[in-house]
């Protein structure tokens, strides 16, 4: 960690709004075309010389970059995605956000931006969403989310790839679509022969921003071919690594007759190490133990054609924050279609439904769990 001013939440200062906005309807977030944000967020500021500067809640809005910032021009930048739920029971719960605050300074390890104490970056969390819960999230919307986006970048202002000597982290919250059931099942389209996602010594396994942006090339083509997201493979083999931006399943019977549960290892760091994945592969070892096994391991296209060919293809899905846990119902590859079992129109089936279900009712507090945190809510400031 920096020798110097660590990041303290204890130190955060709030300074409230004066111009409060309406919460946004249904309507108005159906139709809008920019993410609409709450009143407020957290910003705090870090240089080589002094560590960082006290956190401060202010009022959301937006930043003075120079020109010469080096996250315009050298991609210094990485971001986490979670959401809080507001539970049928009327408390706000945040899902696993530990993992997010490890992966974040991960993230930021690998691109030379500021260390951090991830407990502290938490603690910041909760505080923005105590003050902006009860108002953006009441109580009448229980099943809905907002979604939380932690950033850091890089600012100093001179040009040439180096470490940044000044930063910044801010933590905004706003609206997402709900994108878990698209009718008929998820459809993805396998990458071109001449583009990938990540490689092998990359940096996949960071939420870096660079991840993505060269991604929507192809996304944008599976988007007019009728497709939801790119399947993307590596490799002269074709090994399966992603869905889009989240982690990929499939159900399957071996060949020996034994059902498996099958994801991409992390080991060679192609993928992202997914909270939601993380979660998915400890509620079935837990659960399902007998039922089948889990494995993390290396699996090809082929080897998803051959286990269709001979009705061993069972289910498949992605799994991750924005698409939460989504059944996955034909995969498109070079031509020829691979249908996978669904539920009804598109529903998951037996496996990817327990799941789904077990995840879904810790975060909105069906059930209590130790994953699932509730957040305590400044009802003071709701109007």
């Amino acid at each position: 960690m920096d020798s110097l001013h660590p990041l303290d939440a204890s130190q955060l200062t709030y300074t409230y709004t004066t111009a409060p906005r309406e919460v946004p309807d249904a309507k108005t977030l159906a139709s809008s075309h920019k993410t609409i944000c709450t009143d407020h967020m957290i910003v705090a500021s870090w240089n080589v010389e002094s560590g960082w500067t006290a956190p401060e809640l202010k009022p959301y809005g937006p930043f003075s970059l120079l020109p010469s910032a080096s996250c315009l021009h050298y991609a210094y930048e990485c971001f986490e995605g979670l959401k809080a739920y507001r539970g049928h029971d009327g408390k706000l719960r945040m899902f696993r956000t530990d993992r997010n605050a490890r992966r974040l300074l991960m993230s930021a390890q690998r691109i030379s931006l500021p260390q951090f104490d991830p407990d502290e970056l938490e603690k910041l969390i909760y505080a923005l969403l105590s003050v902006e819960g009860s108002k953006w999230l009441p109580k009448s919307r229980a099943g809905a989310f907002l979604y939380v986006r932690p950033t850091i970048i890089g600012t100093d202002s001179q040009l040439g790839v180096a470490r940044p000597t000044e930063a910044l982290l801010y933590i905004i919250v706003g609206y997402m679509v709900r994108m878990d059931m698209p009718a008929g099942g998820k459809r993805l389209l396998t990458n071109p022969d001449d583009m990938v996602r990540s490689w092998v010594g990359g940096f996949g396994y960071a939420k870096v921003g660079a991840n993505y942006g060269p991604s929507v090339l192809a996304t944008q083509e599976a988007y007019r071919q009728g497709y939801h997201q790119i399947l993307w493979l590596y490799g002269p083999e074709g090994d399966c690594t992603e869905a889009g931006g989240s982690n990929f399943f499939v159900i399957w019977k071996r060949k020996d007759g034994k059902k498996e549960l099958v994801t991409a290892p992390l080991d060679d760091q192609l993928i992202l190490n997914g909270v939601t994945r993380r979660s998915c592969l400890e509620l079935a070892r837990e659960r399902l133990k007998g039922e089948l096994e889990v494995s993390e391991q290396k699996f090809t296209i082929g080897e998803i054609q051959e286990a269709a060919a001979e009705n061993r293809l069972l289910e498949s899905f992605a799994a991750g924050t924005a698409w939460f846990i989504t059944p996955i119902a034909l995969i498109h590859h070079r031509g020829r279609d691979i249908h996978i079992p669904t539920g009804p129109d598109g529903t998951p089936a037996e496996i990817t439904g327990k799941i789904k279900g077990w995840l879904g009712d810790m975060m909105y507090g069906r059930v209590e769990h130790e994953w699932a945190r509730v957040v305590p809510e400044r009802e003071e400031l709701k109007e």
